[in-house]
Order: C-alpha cells, then structure tokens, then sequence
C-alpha cells in the first residue's frame, strides 16, 4: 500500500517535530539509552571468544574389569552401528579402552542439538545388547569451556608431591569460583596388587573370588591389576577405597578367628603408567593447570579470582615451589577494551577540533555527544539479544567508530548552514533531521547490506563472526535514533544559546579560511570536473582498471589471516 507524498512528510514532521520542539523528550531518551547502556555494561559477560554450541554429542559406557578388545567387541561397535541411523548425522569416532568405551557423534551444520540430543539417547534406551555387568551408557552433548590462564608448578620435589600440591591448588580455585580446572603434565596412575600363588593356595581362595571380593568393596578407582605372572585378571572400582592403605586393610577371610587383611598377603602400590606426557623446566618437574570457565562466566572476574588467589598462596608455598602464570587471554580482552577506550576518546577528541574548525562549539560538543550515547544504546541491545564484550563483538565496536558519527555531522552541519542563512533556530534544526532523514537512512541501508552476508555463515565460524554484524546493525539504529530524535532538540537549543556567543578571533580566521577554500578552490575543481566530464569518468575508470590488475595480477595477496 502506498501513501501520498504528502501524508508521509506529514507522518515523518510529527516524529521528528515531537522532538524538536519538546527538549525533554529528547533529553528522556538520551538519558534512557544512556541507563539501558550503563545497567547492561555490569550485567554483560566479558569472555575471549562468543558463546556457540558444540555440534557433539558423547556415549561412554563402563564395562568393569573387561579388557579393551571385549570393549569394542561387545559395545562400542553394535552401539555404533545402531547409533549410525541417526539423522543428520555428520561423522562417528569411538574408542574403546580397558573397562571404557566412548563414542562422539558430529552432526550437520544447523542441527538441532536438542533434537539430536534426544534421538540419541532415544537409541541408546532402546539398545537391550549391554553386557550383564556393564553400566547404562551415559549420553551428554559437549560443553566447551573457555581457557582463562595457565597456572606453570614447578620445583625440585617429586611428582607425586606436586600432585598433591596440584589436587590441593584444584579443590582451592574451584571453592573460590573457577568453573573449571585441568590438569596436565601428571602422569597417569595405576593401583597393582600383587599376590604369591602359594598365598592363595594356603588360603583357599581362587583369583576370581579373590577379584570380586576386592570389586565388590569398592567401585571407581582406574583398572588395577591382581595375580602374577601366572594369573592376572584386571579390576576396576568406584567409591570407596582410593589409596594402597585403604586396599590393605580390606578384610579378605577369617582363619581360626582370626581376619585377614589383602594387606597381609599382598603387595600393593601406586605406579605410574608407562608412556604417560610429562612437563619439566629447567631440569625440575612441573605439572600444568588450565583455568577454564563456562558460557556463563565471566574472564575478567575468574582473573581477578585467580589474582586473589596468587596473593594469598604463594606467601604459603613450600620452599622452592613456584608458580607462574602464562598464557592469560583475559589479558587479550583487557587491552582490547583499553583499545577501543583509546580510540574512542581519540575519536571524541577528533570530531570535537574537526567539527570546531567548521561548526559551532556548541553544535560541535553535540554532535560528539552521540558516540558515547549510541555505544551504550548498544549495549545494551547487545544484551538482550543474549551478546556478549568479546573480542570479536569489540572489533566491531572499534570499527563502528568511524561510522556512528558520520549522520549526526550530516544532519548538524546542514542545520548549521540554514541557521546561518536566516532561518529560525527550530526551523534549522526540524528541517536538517527532516532534509537529510532519506539520504541518511540510504547510506545506513547499504552500510547494513554489506554486513548482512556475515549471517548467513553457518557453522562455527558463522556463529563467532555473528557478533560483527549483530553490533554493527544496533550501532547503526542506535546512530539514526540519535541522529534524529535527540540532536534536533539540542541543535535547537545550541542555536538559540549560540546567538548570545562571541565568535574568538581565531574562529573567525578559519571560518574565512574554509570559506575562502570552499567558494574559490573547491568550486573551481569541481567546474573543471563537470566541463570536463568525459576526463574525469576516465580517470576514474583507470584507477578501477588498475586496481582490477593488481588484485588478478596476483599482486595482491589473498589469504584468510595476515601474515
């Protein structure tokens, strides 16, 4: 349906002239951008990379004691084959360990992880295959947590003491907020029991008994392993028992009223795994923590975290124990947001001397006035939609910061120009917003369809560069609010106050400079561009042609990240 000419302009007068004329309306929504920004700005989280959802989903299922080939045999492989009907299924990995098997299932671009999610464990419910002995299979969808920093423990002790030092470390930052917390560089364990035939035999006791005897006590330490050379069967075990000590005073059987202890007639020890990855520096061992936080942490709060945390454990540390933190990405954020701070105060700082040199100080101070006020219009928006301060969301704040102050220089210089021609302060002020409403409103459009493609990415990347046109989109609707519903109400009021002002003398130099520039110079070239238009249109083309050359030329590198 199409309006007259007419009745729009009428429809767009009564917007703009609300504001226009009602200098409150325009303060109360620059005050309400301005506390919407500010509330959002301590509720937003601060993290490296944007939330996106991990297209995975896991199957581990526990056979105790069975060894890794009757893993595959009798789990992973007839649950992988059921698994494979799914759809929309991308891709099926598993691997199969003693007493463990896991299988993770990729699926398409764009799928529906709660769908998948439950189709999946549909399957596994309806799988009646499982050994007698084996345990439900566990079905989860891949939660990623984000690395925060690397804690570096070091010294000339023995692993397993920096093990210790280590789990202790582990149990301290999660207790004081870290959401997550990997270890690296400790090498694996393994809990043996070894008994003499000649033990058992004096007994009375097989090696069967014996096993089931020792699984039957407790469920949940790794595979173990019992018997000797010439019997060895493997064990696994859960809760109760975790240490050799606990193993030792496990009662096995009682002779002539006396309880036997598996700690009389065994030995048993920790050992390390053959083959397990290592850390060392300097010659001394070292052991590894990752700080991680999930989707709903926030980096700079888990930093400030593990700062509390260094202050008061290393007055506390054994002689000759150090830590060191490396690898700290909150860092990266931190001097990302002091970056676009920079920026936009050297931003503020240009538009105020720029337009200085060919607006009013008054007009000039208002038009800068709508960086900050669109920034936290933005966040604000950022907010809602579930966003996030990343380093992907605050490149595009710093390059907004180009575009953001463009419309309200439009919109004041041409009420700047009509004031000075005569017209009335509200006049000047309702018809630049009203004169340059469809330009303006053109030039955003475009700038949002170039941006528009970085949605229709799919896959993870799609879901990390989402953030860049997310934010600039807002800053731009944020602009044009700005830029013409509350500039129009303080250009007003600046030309009325303005009137009262007395230009200095070195206003008044540039103001003859730029206009002595633009009556004779500018107005000279530009007639010589339009009397000679066929020169200037190939000049034009020249630089486009050349350009073309250098890109298909193979002059001008392409590569997805610079060098």
């Amino acid at each position: 349906m199409r309006f007259p000419a007419s009745r729009c302009r009428s429809m767009s007068n009564s917007i703009l002239g609300i504001f226009a004329r009602h200098r409150v309306a325009a303060n109360l929504l620059m005050a309400v951008m301005l506390l919407s920004g500010i509330i959002a700005l301590q509720k937003l989280n601060v993290q490296f990379f944007p939330n996106f959802e991990l297209d995975r989903i896991t199957v581990s299922t526990v056979w105790s004691g069975a060894s890794a080939e009757d893993v595959e045999s009798g789990i992973t492989i007839p649950l992988e084959q059921r698994l494979r009907s799914i759809d929309r299924l991308k891709e099926i990995t598993s691997t199969s360990a003693t007493g463990t098997s896991g299988i993770t299932l990729e699926f398409d671009e764009n799928t529906s992880m709660t769908f998948a999610l439950d189709e999946v464990k549909k399957q596994v419910d309806d799988f009646n295959n499982l050994p007698e002995d084996a345990e439900k299979p566990k079905v989860a969808q891949l939660v990623r947590y984000e690395s925060v920093a690397r804690l570096l423990i070091s010294g000339p002790s023995q692993i397993d003491e920096l093990r210790v030092l280590a789990r202790q470390f582990e149990r301290e930052l999660i207790s004081a907020g870290i959401d997550k917390v990997d270890i690296s560089g400790l090498p694996k364990q393994q809990l043996q029991i070894e008994i003499a035939a000649e033990q058992m035999q004096r007994l009375g006791v097989g090696l069967g008994e014996l096993a089931n005897r020792i699984d039957a006590e407790s469920q949940d330490l790794p595979a173990g392993l019992i018997g000797e050379d010439d019997g060895a069967r493997e064990i696994r075990s859960q809760n109760q028992r975790r240490t050799p000590q606990d193993f030792a005073n496990l009662a096995i059987v009682s002779e002539y009223d006396k309880r036997i202890h598996l700690g009389d007639i065994a030995k048993i020890e920790t050992r390390h795994l053959p083959g397990s990855p290592t850390i060392s520096l300097r010659g001394n061992s070292a052991v590894v923590l990752v700080l991680r936080r999930n989707e709903t942490g926030d980096s700079l709060e888990a930093a400030q975290i593990l700062q509390n945390w260094l202050d008061q454990t290393r007055p506390q540390l054994p002689p000759n124990i150090e830590i060191q933190v490396f690898n700290e990405r909150w860092q990266l954020i931190k001097e990302r947001i002091t970056l676009l701070l920079k920026n936009g105060a050297g931003g503020l700082a240009l538009v105020l001397l720029i337009l200085y040199l060919f607006l009013s100080a008054r007009v000039a101070f208002w038009v800068a006035v709508g960086i900050p006020v669109s920034f936290m219009a933005t966040l604000a928006v950022l907010y809602l939609v579930g966003g996030s301060i990343n380093m992907i969301s605050l490149f595009a704040l710093i390059m907004a910061l180009g575009i953001i102050v463009d419309d309200a220089i439009v919109v004041g210089e041409d009420a700047q120009a009509h004031f000075d021609m005569g017209e009335a302060p509200l006049m000047a002020s309702e018809g630049g917003a009203r004169r340059m409403l469809a330009p303006v409103l053109a030039s955003s459009l475009t700038t949002i369809a170039a941006f528009l493609p970085l949605m229709m990415i799919g896959g993870r990347m799609g879901s990390i560069m989402m953030a860049i046109p997310m934010v600039i989109v807002c800053v731009i609707i944020a602009s044009l609010i700005e830029s013409f519903l509350i500039l129009p109400g303080h250009l007003r009021h600046a030309f009325v106050k303005g009137r009262a002002d007395k230009q200095s003398r070195l206003k008044q130099r540039l103001d003859r400079g730029f206009a002595h520039l633009r009556d004779y110079w500018f107005r000279r070239l530009v007639r010589i561009a339009i009397e000679f238009r066929w020169t200037t249109i190939a000049t034009a083309v020249g630089f486009l042609l050349f350009a073309a050359g250098l890109f298909f030329g193979g002059k001008t590198g392409w590569q997805f990240f610079p060098s």
